[in-house]
C-alpha cells in the first residue's frame, strides 16, 4: 500500500469518515460564528442525536476580550469536572473557553494555527485521535489552541523570534532573560536534537542525543521552548502526503546523569495533547540495559497508542529496518556523511518580518482564500449533489493555502539553522540529500511498515 492512501487522510476517507469530518467542520465553523448548514442527509433529524453538543454550548458573541487570555484559565472554575479519561483536563478548559469565547478569535487562532497544513488534514488529526468521537475532537481542537496561543504563544513568540531572539535575549541585561537566550542556544549549539533525513516510510527525523542532557543544566522553561521550538519546526518540514515524523533516541553513552523526567514529561505532552497523530514511530537505539527499569516507568505514562509506535534498536543492522543505510548518519554507523553544524543567526537574515507592506497584502491575500474554503466547505456539508466537484473545489483551494503561507511564511516566522544551511527553501521545499522532497512520493509500503515499520525480535526491557 502506498503512504498516499493511508487511511484518515484527505483523499482517503470512508463514506462515514467523511460525515464525521463534515460535522466536525459544522461544530467548529458555529464556535466561529459562521453560520454552517445541515448535511442534507441531517434535515429533519433529532440534532441531539445527530451531531455533536456544540451549537448548544452558549458562544458569547458579546464578549470582546480576548479568550485565550491567562486570566480564563488560571484559578477558575466552571465547576465541570473533565471527563474520567481526560489526561490532560481539556474538558475542564474547553468549558472555560467557551464561557468567555469571542467566536472571531477562535476563527483567528484556527487559521493561525492551520499554517501549510490542508485544513481537512488538520481537523482529521485531532478526529483520529479521539477515535472519530466529533465532541471530543473539538475539544481537543479548542484546548490546543489555546495551548498555543496564550501557554506556549507558538507562533507569536517562539516562531517569530526564534534563534535571533534568543541570541538577542543572551545580551541582555535583565539576569533572566539572558540565561533563558543562553540556554535555548547552547541546546542548538551542543545539537541535543536536530532534523536530517528520512525514515523508509519518508518521515522526517528528529535525532536526539541523549547523552548531551543532563539535569539542571537548563531552566525548565528553556528546555520547554526548546523542544517545541523543534516540534513545530519538524511540522513545517512535513510534505504530503506524509503527515508523521520519526524520533530517533541515540542512547549512545547514556547514563543516570542524562535522565531527566521533567522534560520526558512535557515531551509526552505536547504529543499526546497537542499534536495529535504526529508522531509515526520512536526508534531507541543502543540502550543501556539500566535504561529498563526507567522505559518502565516512562511507558506507564503513555497512552497506548503511542507506545505502541516505540521500538528498541541494539545495533546498525536493526536500525536498517526503519532507515536506509544511506540515511543513516556515519555517526551511527550508516553511509551518510552528513554531520550536525550550528550556523549562528545572520544579521538581516529577517528583515522582511518589519517589512509591514508586504506582509499585511499576503495577510490580506490568506484571508480571501481562508473565506473561500470556509464557503466552499459550507456547500460541500449542505449540498447532496455534485459532491466531488466541490471537493475538488476545496482541494484546490486548500493548495492555495499551502502556496500563500509559503509565501507568507519569511514575513512572520525567524529563520531557523534549517533556512540558513537550505534544507527549508522558499516556497517550502524541502532538501535533505540534495533532491526536494515536496513532489515525490515515498515508496511503497506494506502496512506494518506504515504503522512503524517490521517489529524487532527482542522487547523494550531486553536492551543491554
Amino acid at each position: 500500500m502506498a503512504i498516499s492512501s493511508l487511511p484518515g487522510r484527505p483523499g482517503n476517507l470512508t463514506a462515514d469518515q467523511e460525515v464525521k469530518l463534515q460535522e466536525l467542520w459544522t461544530a467548529t465553523m458555529r464556535l466561529f460564528g459562521i453560520s454552517a448548514p445541515e448535511r442534507p442527509e441531517d434535515a429533519g433529524a433529532d440534532t441531539e442525536d445527530s451531531r455533536p453538543s456544540t451549537p448548544s454550548l452558549g458562544v458569547k458573541k458579546k464578549k470582546r476580550h480576548n479568550v485565550f487570555s491567562r486570566k480564563h484559565h488560571d484559578g477558575e472554575d466552571d465547576g465541570k469536572s473533565a471527563d474520567q479519561d481526560d489526561k490532560y483536563g481539556q474538558s475542564k478548559e474547553f468549558q472555560q473557553i467557551l464561557a468567555s469565547a469571542n467566536p472571531e478569535d477562535l476563527r483567528r487562532a484556527f487559521w493561525d494555527m492551520a499554517k501549510h497544513d490542508h485544513p481537512d488534514g488538520l481537523l482529521l488529526r485531532f478526529l483520529r485521535a479521539r477515535k472519530w468521537d466529533v465532541h471530543n475532537a473539538l475539544v481537543m481542537l479548542i484546548a490546543t489552541m489555546k495551548w498555543r496561543l496564550s501557554d506556549m504563544r507558538v507562533d507569536d513568540d517562539i516562531m517569530k523570534k526564534g534563534e535571533s531572539g534568543a541570541l538577542a535575549d543572551s545580551e541582555s541585561s535583565n539576569a533572566v532573560v539572558k540565561r533563558e537566550g543562553n540556554d535555548f542556544l547552547a541546546q542548538l549549539r551542543l545539537g541535543k536534537s536536530f532534523l536530517h533525513g528520512t525514515d523508509k516510510a519518508g518521515r522526517p527525523i528528529c535525532f536526539v542525543r541523549v547523552r548531551l542532557h543532563r539535569q539542571g543544566e537548563q531552566t525548565e522553561a528553556s528546555l520547554e521552548r526548546y523542544t517545541v521550538y523543534v516540534i513545530e519546526t519538524a511540522r513545517l518540514v512535513l510534505a504530503r502526503p506524509v503527515d508523521t515524523a520519526a524520533i530517533l533516541f541515540d542512547m549512545t553513552g547514556f547514563s543516570m546523569a542524562n535522565m531527566d523526567y521533567t522534560p520526558v514529561k512535557f515531551m509526552i505532552k505536547c504529543f499526546e495533547a497537542n499534536y495529535p497523530e504526529s508522531l509515526g514511530v520512536v526508534l531507541v537505539h543502543k540502550a543501556p540495559w539500566i535504561f529498563s527499569s526507567i522505559w518502565n516507568i516512562i511507558k506507564g505514562w503513555l497512552d497506548p497508542v503511542v507506545a505502541s509506535k516505540v521500538h528498541f534498536t541494539k545495533n546498525l543492522e536493526e536500525l536498517e529496518q526503519f532507515v536506509e543505510k544511506s540515511h543513516i548518519i556515519k555517526e551511527l554507523g550508516g553511509d551518510d556523511p552528513w554531520e550536525y553544524q550550528y550556523i549562528e543567526p545572520q544579521p538581516g537574515e529577517n528583515n522582511r518580518m518589519s517589512e509591514d507592506g508586504t506582509k499585511q497584502t499576503l495577510l490580506e491575500e490568506r484571508a480571501t482564500v481562508v473565506k473561500e474554503f470556509e464557503a466552499a466547505t459550507q456547500e460541500w456539508i449542505g449540498s447532496s449533489h455534485n459532491k466531488v466537484a466541490l471537493q475538488e473545489k476545496r482541494t484546490e483551494l486548500a493548495e492555495k493555502l499551502r502556496t500563500g503561507y509559503w509565501q507568507l511564511d519569511p514575513y512572520l516566522r525567524a529563520r531557523s539553522l534549517y533556512d540558513r544551511t537550505g534544507m527549508i527553501k522558499e516556497g517550502g521545499t524541502i532538501e535533505y540529500y540534495g533532491e526536494p522532497q515536496t513532489a515525490a512520493a515515498p515508496k511503497p509500503l506494506v502496512a506494518s511498515q506504515q504503522n512503524g515499520i517490521p517489529q524487532t525480535d527482542h522487547r523494550p526491557d531486553d536492551v543491554d
